[in-house]
């Protein structure tokens, strides 16, 4: 593969201002497709094979009218008045009035009419009802809705919002993080390379590679319903992938520049052994992020998908249009500009990695780790396991008002219910009863739930023919464990519940919803983990021909991302981080731990190819295995430092999102990626292999027979060029060809 990859460069380089054009024409064609398809992201999501999607299904055709999006809003009143003193009840049932005639609202329930009002009379909850599902309420008509209120917050009432829809529930993206992530992403680069051209090329393609993704995304949105998140997750993935692919190759490049080869060959040799270790880690992140599909839930499928293909992109671009960039940048590559941190140091240390590389600092680590083997392996898995821990107690769901900032109108409203009304009436649950002839039997069924331990209150709420829906508020809120029991207990008793009328009693609702999700996420897991990691056992064993790299590499990202899981339980679950973060304990969220393993498992693929292939590069070399850990460790450490930091800095910018899900989301995988770049790829990794010496790369006779030798380190291709098998055309100066 080496040697494909090789020529593949080389014409890139030759062609450099045609693969230049060909992306620019791609991103430009992609821009104008997605800004003519008007696509747009919702996050609207089915679940097939769940109960309470049969309740979704069901009422779609039987009752449509409580098929859509609902409402509550509340309002409160201060201390010392009520909310039947004549003012705000007047208020109040003008703004009821005004909500009726909001367009998509099909029902604004009165809460003077039956509606649920506090034992104090300082509360009341209003309901609306729309014809519509979430991501079909446009924010006209939300903006309507605040405007319908006015007549009460005129009265001296408070006037909050919370449900599947409210005002303000859409959360803009911010590009905050994306930018933060980049500028420090620059510095990184700029410290690595010390030269503007080079701490810029990687970045610029990236953004390339970003840009293109995004724009596939949204057309796609046109036809197809696409979680934002899938943005969210594309984007982090194509910026850290991209750039730090662009980092593997150009560093790999400038190292043969600085070792006085011409432009040509120095790009086809980077791209033929760093290059190759990018292809493998590329397959092995889309092998974990289309493996998400195993779960079979439509939104983290193509979540996986859409991050999948920023990752293909981020490798087509490292292998086409960063030799062509650096045939544009010739020996520029081996100037050092002038910046804060010195023209100097930079010249320095690059030239002491070529020449001197035992001196660096990387050097001296590998040895540090290489002679002191034992203790540094087991402090190491202490440490993980250590912060593995509170991973035990794991709580999984989907957030929703109580996780969010004080200040949002949600986690007011969801406040205030749970002062007033118990936490319950924050997420009741919706029972369909599908076969009942009378609205005795509607009543006999309502009374039968209101019975259940865990059962605040049953109310019948609607009555289409032989389908009826009982509104069902539980004692606990619906992110409690409690609710969670509930919902089975329920559904596991629901023929005693029907007391012999022949109705079919299905459980739903968006907290029953929930709480399906979670389920089914948490029995995918195992088998997602086992498919995952089985392909990616396959592929690597292709790769470096040996078992023992596979097992190593899965044994050290479980530890990982392990670790990760339980800092994130501690820190947001447990609240520990309440303080630092700026947000509210809450249980974790649902599908946080299938993501980190699809990721968390890509990435850490990415470092342990990276460090392992330069280990084998020097042991085939030398033939001494001990020696090879010392100089391959120390000579991939500074890269993939510098590669982990990239990573570590985009990840950690997104927690700076005012979205509690964004925090969680960021923190794990900059949790993960730190931990197992620098704790196992960089420390247990030479550890363990300096432990088993050559026995590491030990492997049958029949495979070196039966399986092909890709070539990852290039080995091939180094004795290509060595007797000349490989034709290299001289270059001049500047990277270009002399003509004939």
């Amino acid at each position: 593969m080496s040697s494909y990859l090789f020529r593949i460069a080389r014409w890139a380089f030759r062609r450099r201002r045609l693969v230049l054009a060909v992306w620019v024409i791609v991103v430009v064609a992609m821009i104008a497709v997605a800004g003519a398809s008007g696509g747009k992201t919702n996050d609207s999501f089915t679940i097939p094979g769940t109960e309470s999607q049969r309740v979704t299904d069901l009422l779609k055709v039987k009752l449509p009218a409580l098929s859509g999006a609902q409402t509550t809003v509340v309002f409160a009143v201060p201390s010392g008045t009520k909310v039947t003193d004549p003012g705000p009840k007047a208020g109040i049932e003008q703004a009821v009035t005004n909500l009726e005639k909001v367009p998509g609202v099909v029902q604004s329930a009165d809460p003077f009419q039956g509606g649920p009002i506090s034992q104090n009379g300082q509360v009341a909850l209003g309901n609306l009802q729309w014809s519509q599902q979430p991501p079909d309420i446009k924010d006209s008509a939300l903006d309507d809705v605040k405007a319908a209120v006015a007549p009460a917050r005129a009265a001296g009432v408070q006037v909050e919002y919370n449900g599947s829809v409210y005002p303000g529930w859409r959360v803009v993206p911010s590009e905050l993080p994306e930018l933060v992530g980049l500028v420090i992403a620059f510095f990184i680069l700029l410290i690595t390379f010390g030269s503007l051209v080079a701490a810029g090329l990687p970045i610029m393609t990236a953004i390339i590679g970003v840009i293109t993704t995004v724009m596939a995304v949204t057309a796609l949105a046109a036809v197809m319903t696409i979680a934002s998140t899938s943005t969210t997750v594309a984007i982090m993935l194509g910026l850290s992938c991209g750039i730090d692919y662009g980092l593997f190759i150009i560093h790999r490049h400038r190292d043969g520049l600085l070792r006085g080869m011409p432009p040509e060959e120095a790009v086809g040799v980077a791209a033929g052994t760093a290059g190759s270790s990018v292809v493998f880690a590329a397959c092995t992140v889309m092998i974990a992020l289309c493996g998400l599909a195993v779960v079979g839930i439509p939104f983290l499928t193509i979540m996986g998908v859409a991050a999948a293909g920023a990752v293909f992109l981020a490798m087509l671009i490292s292998l086409t249009l960063i030799p062509a960039m650096l045939g544009f940048a010739g020996d520029k590559l081996k100037n050092f500009s002038r910046f804060p941190f010195g023209k100097e140091h930079s010249q320095r240390i690059a030239h002491q990695t070529v020449q001197e590389p035992e001196t660096a600092a990387g050097w001296r680590w590998a040895r540090f780790v290489v002679h002191h083997r034992i203790p540094v392996l087991l402090a190491g898995v202490a440490l993980l396991l250590l912060l593995a821990s509170p991973a035990l107690k794991i709580q999984t769901g989907l957030p929703g008002a109580s996780s969010n900032p004080k200040s949002d109108t949600s986690r007011k409203a969801y406040d205030i219910t749970t002062a007033n009304f118990g936490p319950g009436f924050n997420g009741a649950l919706l029972v369909v009863a599908d076969g009942v002839s009378s609205q005795q039997q509607v009543s006999q069924i309502a009374a039968g739930l209101a019975k259940q331990p865990g059962v605040a209150v049953s109310t019948p709420a609607a009555l289409n023919g032989s389908t009826a829906v009982i509104k069902v508020v539980p004692t606990t809120g619906p992110s409690d464990p409690a609710t969670a029991t509930l919902v089975h207990h329920l559904r596991d008793n629901r023929a005693a519940i029907a007391a012999g009328s022949g109705a079919n009693v299905l459980i739903g609702g968006v907290t029953a919803s929930n709480i399906d999700v979670s389920s089914k996420l948490n029995s995918a897991l195992p088998i997602f983990l086992i498919v995952v990691v089985g392909l990616a056992f396959i592929l690597l064993t292709f790769a470096f021909r040996t078992i023992w790299v596979p097992i190593k590499s899965i044994i050290g990202f479980l530890l990982s991302v392990a670790a990760a899981l339980g800092a994130q339980v501690a820190l947001f679950q447990w609240g520990w981080g309440e303080k630092i973060f700026n947000i509210t304990k809450s249980e974790t969220i649902s599908f946080l731990p299938i993501i980190m393993i699809a990721i968390i498992f890509g990435l850490s693929s990415d470092y342990e190819i990276f460090v392992v292939s330069r280990i084998k590069e020097d042991f085939t070399k030398n033939g001494n295995a001990v020696e090879a850990v010392r100089r391959g460790a120390g000579t991939a450490s500074r890269v993939v430092t510098a590669a982990a930091l990239i990573m570590f800095s985009i990840f950690v910018a997104f927690i700076v999102s005012p979205t509690p899900t964004i925090k969680a989301i960021g923190f794990s995988f900059a949790a993960g990626v730190f931990l197992d770049a620098f704790v196992v790829r960089l420390t247990l990794v030479p550890a363990v292999m300096a432990l088993a010496k050559s026995g590491f790369w030990y492997h049958p006779q029949w495979y070196s027979k039966y399986v092909p030798d890709p070539d990852i380190e290039g080995e091939k291709l180094q004795e290509q060029l060595a007797h000349g098998g490989v034709e290299v055309t001289p270059t001049r100066g500047d990277g270009t060809a002399p003509r004939e």
